[in-house]
């Protein structure tokens, strides 16, 4: 890891600060299994499309639904899609604003602007970190390097002291590939041992 302190923490959201319907109820039916169900969505063409700003949504369920060979039609597959989001963990706040009261604090998402801006509790999470990367808004997207190594310049650090947290391993591992630190996990309390774990003072 190298000796150099972390000097800022990005914070994956859906399954890290925010919770997350199953996958498994968004998408409905299928033969995948759930780690199968998670690696088959963050390596789709269509969600790393939609994810980018690249499509809309009504393309973007069209898409999935052949895609993954769902049952049920589109219209179907966006309503739930809409409610994936369901809230910010209890702590979660708490975690963030200890990290952020030591570092500088970023949201690192796989995200579209129907979730960030219109999911529960939006206006608190996007107040929460200092800077926020946002695939829709960069283009870029998680686990590809390109989105670390452009939130690492922007901060204006090394990638070593660069702490990423997330509950995804492919992203982690991307993190990793980009030489930033980076600590699997689901939920604030397990962030918040990845923190601690860091030389951070987090409750």
């Amino acid at each position: 890891m190298g000796e150099d302190e972390v000097r800022a923490v990005l914070f994956d959201m859906g399954g890290v600060l925010v919770r997350l319907d199953s996958l498994e109820n968004v998408l409905g039916p299928s033969t995948l299994g759930p780690d199968e169900i998670w690696e088959a969505w963050i390596l789709s063409d269509a969600v790393q499309r939609f994810e980018r700003g690249q499509c809309s949504v009504e393309d973007f369920g069209a898409t999935i639904i052949a895609e993954m060979q769902l049952l049920g039609t589109a219209e179907e597959f966006v309503e739930r899609f809409v409610r994936f989001p369901q809230g910010l963990y209890p702590g979660a706040e708490d975690v963030v604003a200890a990290a952020r009261a030591q570092v500088t604090t970023a949201v690192l998402s796989n995200t579209s602007a129907l979730h960030w801006e219109h999911q529960q509790d939006a206006d608190i999470v996007r107040a929460m970190c200092d800077r926020a990367y946002l695939s829709y808004e960069l283009g870029l997207a998680k686990p590809d390097r390109e989105i670390f190594d452009h939130a690492v310049a922007d901060l204006g650090v090394t990638p070593g002291e660069v702490l990423f947290i997330d509950d995804n391993r492919i992203n982690v591992d991307g993190a990793r590939a980009a030489g930033l630190r980076a600590e699997l996990a689901k939920g604030p309390g397990q962030a918040a041992e990845a923190l601690r774990r860091h030389g951070l003072d987090v409750p």
